[in-house]
């Protein structure tokens, strides 16, 4: 068995001084189908370690009810079956742009800000979901013969607070739960970052996307021994709805790994891969340089521009970070794997079935409740989804202003039965007055709790009141519709009828015949807004303003032959349904993949020589 440790300047293998090659791949973000294939890419581009993340509450979506705990084990097996090495990050925060920071809505909602602090009523549910997670973790430490030689203490903790004896007493329990291997923390190179999120004993590490000499600089001033490790080197970013794509520039982000590398650090690639936001699992920031601005909700790909796109093909950023990479390999890298097969034909249906949100709801909602003000999300336990709040306007009386305080996020609203608008500011009122009596319905939509920042743990819904003129509306009837009761069997029981000339929101229902399945893109031509399953996997969030135009489909999810669709239309209408073999762009708009993976292999062949000879000083210090 070997031994893994952090030295005076180097981390140690067995007492040989190593430098980590990593990169980030998600397992929660790719189909398990594609695990294996993922891992070649990365193994391909020249890393020789894999970083991942563990979302609490994807894991444990009600107080201890654990929803396949055990993948990040079979993820891990994969990682060792690669050859490769592994880094995990367990939180329990760990934003990753992920719904409420990877934090269980059913803790954020009665806590608030006293989570990620020391407070007793946070500690013990992060007690009792390590020990049950953390054991997966021990028993495949590199000391028992399994890839990890590395976990994470927190997430990026001074960005968000300072309370220490929180930070130290969560690096106890780990170590308590049998972590053997180092622990370490990772954090901006600000001052204030480090001095917040570091712990006396552990090793800290940076993040960044560009600036190493500056940034090691700093990590330097607070932590004057032990490597130097860029855990997050940002290569590329994330994207909201109604924004432009982002991309960054394949030769500045090369340029800035090779000075990564240069100053002798290891590293790791953020993202690596990234994956996709399934299941309406993509959180959310806030704009504003404190991040305490309005909501940008972040997309369903989370393609990253990362040097392995959304689909799995290596672009021209995985092109140029190989030649950097293969400077500092032991030997020749391997051929590059070529892509899961795509969907061989196109295919176009038509939606068969339809029903309207309210028999949607009959079937699949939750438990109505009748209170005097509106609960909150967390209130009626919804975590992803939608709220109906319906409320009454005495009358008779004059029309007045009808609006709403604290919405969070979006409501479509219905005045006796007739759309009379969308709103979607925290304060927002209807463009025409509404006069009494009346019957008021407020579906509302969370559209992604926010992962980052001083507004972490904020409850999704009406968070204020419904108000006529200065008036509360007060008796609300709330009842919610959360994602994941959008199972076969229950959904079978929804009343579909033939969809009609003018459907409108709602949920659709299709049939389509696939011919050799595989890899595709999913569009709507027509729809707005809502959520889409393929033979009941939960594809995730639509949304016309864009910036992505069309899901990711796994292969995996596919089948030969007749393909269930459901689209759960929130504002429009779906008129078909299109799926096509992934093409010259990811589902997201991305960069574009290379052409072709041998081609990639060949063209590195030749710039591995020279890149070779110029790093034969950092070859060395890999021993």
């Amino acid at each position: 068995m070997s031994t893994f440790a952090v030295g005076d300047e180097d981390f140690l293998l067995d007492g040989r001084p190593v430098r980590l090659l990593s990169g980030a791949l998600h397992y929660f973000r790719v189909h398990e189908g594609h695990w294996e294939h993922r891992l070649g890419m990365l193994r391909a581009m020249g890393l020789d370690c894999v970083e991942t993340y563990v979302p609490w509450n994807l894991h444990e979506p009600e107080p201890g009810r654990y929803a396949d705990v055990d993948a990040l084990g079979r993820f891990l097996d994969a990682v060792r079956r690669a050859g490769m090495r592994a880094i995990v990050r367990p939180g329990p925060y760990i934003c990753a742009e992920w719904e409420n920071g990877g934090l269980p809505h059913w803790l954020t909602g009665p806590l608030g800000r006293r989570v990620r602090t020391l407070d007793p009523e946070f500690l013990a549910p992060v007690e009792a979901w390590f020990r049950r997670l953390l054991p997966q973790v021990v028993e495949r430490q590199v000391d028992r013969g399994g890839p990890v030689v590395l976990v994470q203490v927190e997430n990026e903790y001074g960005s968000y607070g300072s309370d220490r004896g929180y930070l130290e007493w969560l690096a106890g329990l780990l170590r308590d739960c049998g972590v053997r291997v180092p622990l370490f923390t990772s954090d901006g190179p600000e001052d204030h970052m480090l001095t917040g999120g570091s712990v006396p004993g552990v090793l800290a590490t940076a993040n960044f996307g560009s600036g190493a000499r500056e940034g090691f600089a700093a990590l330097r001033r607070h932590q004057p021994s032990g490597p130097l490790m860029c855990m997050e080197f940002w290569c590329g970013w994330f994207d909201h709805w109604g924004t432009d794509h982002t991309v960054r520039d394949a030769a500045d982000a090369a340029a800035a790994l090779r000075e990564i590398l240069e100053c002798g650090a290891s590293v790791n690639l953020y993202m690596a891969h990234g994956g996709t936001n399934f299941a309406g699992w993509a959180g959310a920031n806030r704009a504003g340089e404190l991040h305490d601005g309005a909501l940008l909700p972040t997309v369903t790909s989370y393609d990253y521009d990362a040097p392995v796109d959304e689909a799995g093909r290596p672009t021209e950023k995985y092109r140029l970070f190989r030649e950097v990479l293969a400077a500092y390999a032991d030997g020749p890298l391997p051929a590059v794997p070529e892509p899961p097969p795509r969907l061989a034909a196109p295919v176009r249906g038509a939606f068969t079935g339809w029903a309207p949100l309210d028999g949607v709801l009959e079937v699949l909602g939750g438990a109505e409740s009748a209170t005097p003000v509106p609960p909150s999300f967390e209130e009626l336990g919804v975590d992803r989804g939608l709220v109906r709040y319906r409320v009454s306007v005495p009358g008779p009386r004059q029309p007045y202003p009808l609006g709403v305080t604290g919405l969070r996020d979006r409501a479509s609203v219905y005045v006796d039965g007739v759309l009379a608008g969308v709103l979607d500011a925290e304060d927002a009122r209807l463009p025409e007055p509404v006069a009494g009596p009346a019957v008021v319905d407020l579906w509302v939509e969370s559209l992604g709790r926010v992962n980052y920042g001083p507004r972490l743990a904020e409850p999704k819904g009406i968070t204020g009141g419904v108000l006529h003129e200065r008036q509360y509306l007060h008796g609300v009837r709330a009842r919610g519709l959360r994602l994941d009761a959008f199972e076969p069997a229950a959904v079978d029981k929804v009343p579909f009828a033939e969809v009609p000339a003018a459907p409108g929101p709602g949920l659709y229902r299709a049939t389509i015949e696939v011919t050799g399945a595989g890899d595709a893109e999913l569009r709507l031509p027509g729809a707005t807004r809502g959520f889409v399953w393929v033979n009941g996997f939960c594809l995730g969030r639509h949304w016309s303003v864009g910036p992505q135009d069309a899901l990711f489909v796994p292969g995996p999810a596919l089948r030969e032959g007749p393909n269930e669709v459901w689209v759960l239309e929130l504002e429009g209408a779906a008129g078909s349904v299109e799926l096509a073999g992934v093409g010259a762009g990811t589902a997201s708009e991305g960069t574009g993949a290379a052409s072709d993976a041998s081609e990639i292999s060949e063209a590195s062949e030749v710039s591995e020589a020279s890149e070779a000879s110029e790093a034969s000083e950092a070859s060395e210090k890999l021993g």
